[in-house]
C-alpha cells in the first residue's frame, strides 16, 4: 500500500515501541503533523524546543526507553541543540527527528534552512539526511539502533519536507544496516581474570561507579560483587541509586562537591575499580593525585573513555552488566574487614554541617522532603547549588531516580525532565526541585504540566542568586558579586497560577513543613516557592583544580589539612 513519508516515518516509530513525542509543528512539519493526528503516537505539545528535547532525555533516563522530540526546520532544529548535547554527554539514549526544507533548497539559504546535521555532529553518537522516502524505514531502524546500543547517545534524522509528502512503500521489520557498528559486550576473559585477583588481593579495594552501570541495568549485579567482594562504593552524580544510598558498603558522591568519605575513600584506596565512569575532572579533581597509591582497573562500553583521562592498569571493554556478571564468577573475596572500619570512622569524621536552625535554607528544605519521600520518588533538579544538595541529602534507593544534567550541567533541565518522567512512569511520585536561575529558564513548561494535569511537584529554592557562581566568587574572587542577583520582585507562585499550576510561597521557617505536606499531597500539580538564604553554600568542596584530598570545610578558601594516604605517590596518571 502506497503511505506518505510522513506516514512511513509513523509506523517505523510505533514499530520500534514509541508512543509519545515531543515536540512544537512548524511549516515543514506540518504532512508530520497531519498524519500524527491520524495515529496512536502522544504528541506532547511543549512551548519550547529546548523543553521538548530535556522532557525526552527525562523521559529516557526515567525508563531506559528511548525518548523522542521533533521539531520543524531552522530555529526549531537549533532549538533543541543544547538538550541533544546534554543527552549525549550523559550518554543518554535520545532520537531528535528535524524536518528539513525541501531537498531541492537545501543549500541555497532558503527561509529557515538550518544544516542541523553539521551543526550536532559533534554532539551527537550519529546524525544524517534522509534525502529519499525509499531509505526512512531503514534510517528510522538505524536511528534506534545506535541510539540504545553500546554506549547510549543522542541521534537526529533530519527530514526534508518534500520526502515526507513523497509517496512510497512501507515493508516493515527494517533493520540497522551498519556492519561496521559492533559494540563490544564481554570483557576479554585474561583482563577479567587479572581484575579479579588484584581485587581478591588488594588491601583497600574501591568501586567507583558511573551512569554507566545504571544504563547498562547493572545495579544487582554491583550490589552483589561489593558485598561478596567487602568493597566499599562511591558515585559519580550519574550513578548515584545504581548502590543504594543507604547500604552500609555506599561511601557517598565523590568529586567536586562529593562527601568527604567518599573522598578520603577513594584517595586510600590501593586498587580502584571503575565501572562506567569516565574520570571526568568533577568526580576525579586533579586527575595527577587521584587515588595516588592505588592501581586502576577500567570497565567502559567506549574504548575511547579508557586511558582518555587517567591511566589504566588493566582496561576492560564491554557492557557494564556482562563484566560484572563475569567478575562475579571469578572473584575470590579478600579480607578488607579493617578497611570498611576505616571507611565506616571516615563516614564519622567529618559529616555534612547540619542545615542552619532558624532560617529558611536549600539543605534544610531538602532534608525534609527526603524525610517525606523516603528515597522512593523520582526527583529531577536543574543545575547549581540545589543540586549538590539534592545528591548530598536524598539516598536514592534505585537507579533512574535521579534525573540531572551530569556532564553538561545545563540550567533548565528540571523541569522539562520532570514531564519526560511523569509520561514515562505513570502513577510515580515525580518532584522538580530547581534554583530561580534555573527554572527561569524553562518556566513556560508550567503550561504543558498545567494542560495535561501531569502531577509534578515542583519546588523552587528562590535565594534570588545565581548562588553556584555566588560562592565561588566569594571564596575566589573577593566576594565580588557580579551579575548573579536575581531581581527581587519575582513572584514564582503567581507565575505558577497564571499557567494554571497551584501553588503557594514560604518565607518564615514555621511553615515550611506544613507548606511541604500541603505540596506533596496534592492530586495534581503544584508548586511550592521557598525563599531560602542568600548566603548559603554548599561545603564541604574541592578547590577547582584541587586534589580530592583538599576540601574546603569552613567558609573561607582555606582548606583542611592535606589528606595524605600511605604509600601515596605524585607520579601522574596520564
Amino acid at each position: 500500500m502506497s503511505l506518505t513519508g510522513a506516514e512511513i516515518l509513523i509506523r517505523a516509530l510505533q514499530e520500534q515501541g514509541v508512543e509519545v513525542l515531543f515536540g512544537i509543528p512548524g511549516a515543514k512539519t506540518l504532512a508530520l503533523h497531519d498524519a500524527l493526528s491520524r495515529s496512536s503516537l502522544q504528541h506532547v505539545l511543549v512551548k519550547h524546543e529546548q523543553g521538548a528535547a530535556h522532557a525526552a532525555d527525562g523521559f529516557a533516563r526515567a525508563s531506559g526507553r528511548v525518548g523522542v522530540c521533533l521539531s520543524t526546520s531552522g530555529p526549531g532544529a537549533t532549538n533543541l541543540v543544547t538538550g541533544i548535547a546534554t543527552a549525549n554527554m550523559d550518554s543518554i539514549p535520545v532520537v531528535a527527528i528535524t524536518c528539513q526544507v525541501e531537498t531541492h533548497s537545501i543549500g541555497s539559504d532558503a527561509f529557515q534552512e538550518a544544516d542541523i546535521t553539521g551543526i550536532t555532529r559533534s554532539i551527537t553518537k550519529h546524525n544524517g539526511l534522509v534525502s529519499s522516502v525509499d531509505r526512512l524505514e531503514v534510517a528510522v531502524a538505524e536511528a534506534f539502533h545506535f541510539a540504545r546500543t553500546g554506549r547510549p547517545g543522542a541521534v537526529v534524522i533530519d527530514i526534508p519536507a518534500d520526502v515526507l509528502r513523497a509517496r512510497g512503500t512501507y515493508h516493515g521489520g527494517a533493520t540497522a544496516r551498519r556492519p561496521g557498528y559492533r559494540p563490544n559486550l564481554e570483557g576479554h576473559p585474561l583482563q577479567v581474570r587479572r581484575a579479579a585477583d588484584a581485587l581478591a588481593g588488594a588491601e583497600r579495594p574501591v568501586l567507583y561507579v558511573g551512569g554507566g552501570v545504571v544504563a547498562a541495568g547493572a545495579h544487582a549485579e554491583l550490589r552483589q560483587l561489593a558485598e561478596r567482594a567487602g568493597t566499599p562504593v562511591v558515585s559519580t552524580l550519574l550513578g548515584l541509586g545504581a548502590m543504594p544510598g543507604q547500604h552500609p558498603l555506599f561511601a557517598g558522591m565523590l568529586g567536586m562537591y562529593g562527601s568527604h568519605a567518599a573522598n578520603v575513600t577513594i584517595q586510600h584506596a590501593d586498587l580502584v575499580l571503575a565501572v562506567g565512569a569516565r574520570f571526568d575532572d568533577r568526580a576525579t579533581g586533579r586527575v595527577r593525585d587521584f587515588a595516588p597509591a592505588a592501581r586502576i582497573i577500567h570497565v567502559d562500553m567506549d574504548p575511547a573513555e579508557i586511558g582518555k583521562n587517567a591511566r589504566v592498569d588493566i582496561p576492560i571493554v564491554g557492557d557494564a552488566r556482562r563484566v560484572l556478571q563475569q567478575l562475579l564468577a571469578a572473584i575470590t573475596p579478600g579480607e578488607t574487614g579493617a578497611w570498611l572500619e576505616a571507611v565506616e570512622g571516615y563516614r564519622k569524621d567529618l559529616p555534612y554541617p547540619p542545615a542552619r536552625a532558624g532560617a529558611l535554607t536549600q539543605q534544610g528544605t531538602i532534608e525534609a522532603i527526603c524525610r517525606r519521600v523516603q528515597g522512593k520518588a523520582i526527583v529531577a533538579t536543574d543545575v547549581g547549588l540545589h543540586q549538590m544538595f539534592v545528591a548530598r541529602h536524598i539516598p536514592f534507593d534505585r537507579p533512574r531516580q535521579l534525573l540531572s544534567s551530569g556532564g553538561l550541567g545545563t540550567m533548565g533541565f528540571g523541569l522539562p525532565a520532570a514531564m519526560g518522567a511523569a509520561f514515562a512512569r505513570p502513577g510515580e511520585d515525580v518532584l522538580a526541585i530547581c534554583g530561580d536561575g534555573s527554572f527561569l529558564m524553562n518556566i513556560q513548561e508550567l503550561a504543558t504540566v498545567a494542560e495535561h494535569a501531569l502531577p509534578i511537584k515542583a519546588v523552587v529554592l528562590n535565594n534570588g542568586n545565581l548562588g553556584m557562581v555566588r560562592q565561588f566568587q566569594r571564596l575566589y574572587y573577593n566576594g565580588n558579586f557580579t551579575a548573579v542577583d536575581q531581581p527581587p520582585h519575582i513572584d514564582f507562585a503567581l507565575i505558577a497560577r497564571g499557567f494554571g499550576v497551584p501553588s503557594a510561597c514560604v518565607s518564615d521557617p514555621a511553615d515550611l513543613e506544613g507548606a511541604l505536606d500541603r505540596a506533596l499531597s496534592a492530586p495534581g500539580p503544584f508548586l511550592l516557592e521557598v525563599e531560602t538564604d542568600v548566603a548559603e553554600e554548599c561545603l564541604p568542596m574541592v578547590r577547582p583544580g584541587g586534589s580530592l584530598s583538599d576540601m574546603i570545610y569552613g567558609g573561607a578558601a582555606e582548606a583542611a589539612p592535606a589528606l595524605r594516604p600511605a604509600g601515596a605517590t605524585t607520579e601522574a596518571r596520564r
